[in-house]
């Protein structure tokens, strides 16, 4: 009866690589495949692995093994009392950068706040600044057209009042001189 790499491997008690590796140091002859593909164990070739499986889990392997756990375990206790104690260090450490960016966006935002205030306060300096220009100039068109109203209203008084004629400066001004 032949079994397969899988099946030997859980009745020895060990993983398909171990079985896989002794089985790929057998000669040719004694390895097979079935239809489907899978390495097949023949029974002289399982007695040949089973014998080296044994030689590897020898008692003297297997205190060997748990003296090597028990030291592997301290081992692994330190490494994780240590990796605990950096992991504590880096939090802190993360704390701190935190804390710094903090205060570096505050510092930022507190820049972008003056900034926008000047640049609001030099937009309404340079409207105050043209303001007095507009204003000139709404002046002297609005002062044109209270002499432009003043004209004409000297000139229609003129026009009704034939015994006085007016005088250029007169017209000009638009004052009329009682005489």
């Amino acid at each position: 009866m032949s079994k397969t790499v899988k099946e030997l491997a859980e009745e020895l008690g060990v993983s398909k690589q171990t079985i896989q590796y002794h089985y790929q140091r057998l000669p040719a002859s004694n390895r097979q495949k079935d239809k489907q593909g899978r390495n097949v164990i023949s029974p002289y070739s399982e007695r040949l692995i089973r014998d080296k499986v044994a030689k590897a889990l020898s008692p003297s392997n297997h205190q060997k093994d748990r003296q090597t756990a028990s030291n592997s375990d301290k081992k692994n206790d330190d490494l994780i009392a240590s990796m605990k104690g950096e992991i504590a260090y880096l939090r802190v450490d993360r704390d701190k950068q935190f804390a710094a960016k903090d205060q570096q966006i505050e510092k930022l935002q507190k820049l972008l706040d003056q900034s926008q205030q000047l640049q609001l306060m030099a937009e309404q300096k340079l409207k105050q600044l043209e303001k007095p220009k507009n204003e000139s100039e709404s002046d002297s068109e609005a002062k044109d057209e209270q002499t432009n109203a003043q004209t004409s209203e000297v000139f229609k008084t003129a026009e009704s009042s034939p015994k006085h004629p007016l005088t250029f400066w007169q017209r000009l001004f638009g004052t009329r001189n009682n005489k």
